[in-house]
């Protein structure tokens, strides 16, 4: 193998901020792993919005941590489903040659790097692309559901964009947890939300899910539009509202507005309602591992594209015309 194949690696690239056509191919530098961290070839990574809000560095609030003028980090991407190729000095959990998914940094790549601690073993009964698109969005669901708002069986849940990547894994987890559920999403994913396991299923265009004719346990607003008051004319009186996304509210702090104003009227009411920051951990992927496993959870793939057309799938994500999730494929 020449030298060059060794030191470099063909990746995604961006120097600024803007939509996907600031997306593009390039040859850098391979990374090298710290002590706490591997060094993985990438199979797959997954697209989530996540990614979205890194490439427009929209809102505002975030760009101290990410950078002010263009990421910090030019390459994009945070799923990964991968071979680990070398591993740091403190690393003992894993080894050269296991296959692992997780969290790492800048995935849209040959290589990336991953702490060892936001990794897991790979599920046996996934592909690479189907193992990619499943820890950013299946955690952020995990959590809001059972450590958020602690879900328990027999309740009913509301998921808000039932069909996207987070609300296509809330559906399934929620159904696996006990929950009556219901989803609401576009005329053009009925199908998919009923795939997924959901018992209803309301279209958004035609169906009003807060007129009073039916009130839920728990809400999980992953649409990110609907005003306080209609969330919470949904509820039961003691029920919950869990902010998960939100893409209203301005350039500068993006949907966080609406979540911080619940959060501020929570304790005057007797309704809950509540915000959270999803971590990256290892037991939170096992957790998942065990439902994908078990048969509970299948990742649900809108399409995989390869490398080189990351911009393109992009493209298709701003659009809104995604079912499920989106893989890249190295």
């Amino acid at each position: 193998m020449s030298s060059n194949e060794t030191t470099t690696m063909q990746a995604i690239v961006q120097e600024s901020y803007g939509n996907a056509d600031v997306l593009h191919t390039a040859q850098v530098p391979r990374p090298e792993p710290d002590a706490n961290e591997m060094l993985l070839r990438v199979r797959a990574a997954g697209l989530d919005r996540g990614t979205w809000h890194l490439m427009t560095g929209l809102p505002y609030l975030m760009r101290p941590f990410v950078g002010f003028r263009g990421p910090r980090n030019p390459v994009p991407g945070l799923d990964v489903a991968g071979v680990v190729e070398a591993v740091g000095e403190k690393v003992t959990t894993f080894s050269v040659g296991d296959e692992v998914y997780g969290f790492g940094r800048g995935t849209f790549a040959e290589y990336a790097v991953a702490p060892a601690d936001q990794l897991a073993p790979k599920p046996q009964n996934l592909s690479y692309e189907q193992a990619a698109v499943v820890p950013v969005s299946a955690s952020t669901a995990l959590v809001a559901l059972t450590q958020v708002a602690d879900v328990r069986p027999g309740e009913q849940v509301l998921v808000l964009g039932a069909s996207g990547g987070v609300g296509s894994y809330a559906v399934q987890l929620a159904k696996a947890l006990g929950a009556e559920v219901t989803g609401v999403c576009s005329p053009a994913k009925i199908d998919l939300v009923r795939s997924l396991g959901a018992q209803h299923v309301l279209d958004y265009t035609r169906d009003d899910w807060a007129d009073g004719s039916h009130h839920y346990d728990l809400v999980l607003d992953i649409g990110g539009r609907p005003t306080i008051s209609r969330l919470r004319k949904a509820l039961t009186p003691d029920g919950t509202v869990v902010f998960v996304g939100g893409e209203d509210g301005g350039k500068f702090s993006g949907g966080m507005n609406r979540g911080l104003r619940g959060v501020a009227l929570s304790p005057f009411v007797k309704q809950r309602l509540k915000m959270f920051v999803a971590g990256q951990r290892t037991s939170d992927l096992e957790q998942l591992t065990g439902f994908i496993e078990a048969g509970q959870v299948t990742p649900s793939i809108d399409r995989a594209y390869p490398l080189e057309q990351a911009p393109e799938a992009m493209r298709r994500l701003e659009a809104g015309e995604v079912r499920g999730k989106i893989a890249i494929t190295v």
